[in-house]
């Protein structure tokens, strides 16, 4: 039994991305962790009390976002578990694989036009925290 990270943002896309992780860890018998990443580094030409507010908002919004996630996996009769990091994605991404001596990492390919993430860039990174982590890492 393994442990498949799930990373996720929200909107229509994700929840492509949440179900096929959700398939996913009821097809393998995995744990299944939803992860959300605080990701301030825009903020660091931000000064000013507006900069704490927006931290705490983001999060906020994550923890909203997992909440929905795990919700979604309950109506499909699946466990799961949350967590929210801070920092920058790759990064956070790899510290949560380690932390939870995940299987898999899941990402889930840019769906909308406009996207702040593009599929080539996402590859990199996929690529990159698969050979920092070892770690599976899967754009679906």
């Amino acid at each position: 039994m393994g442990i498949i990270v799930c990373a996720t943002r929200g909107g229509e896309a994700s929840y492509r991305t949440q179900d096929a992780a959700i398939t996913l860890a009821k097809e393998q018998n995995d744990t299944l962790l939803f992860l959300y990443v605080v990701d301030t580094s825009f903020l660091d030409k931000i000064t000013g009390a507006g900069v704490v507010d927006t931290e705490q908002e983001l999060s906020n919004m994550g923890q909203f976002l997992l909440t929905m996630a795990q919700e979604r996996a309950a109506a499909q009769d699946a466990e799961a578990e949350t967590v929210i990091y801070e920092g920058l994605v790759h990064e956070a991404v790899a510290d949560v694989a380690h932390d939870a001596e995940a299987s898999l990492i899941v990402f889930g390919s840019p769906g909308e036009e406009g996207s702040h993430f593009n599929l080539s860039g996402l590859e990199k990174m996929a690529e990159k925290i698969e050979e920092d982590t070892g770690v599976e890492t899967r754009i679906i």
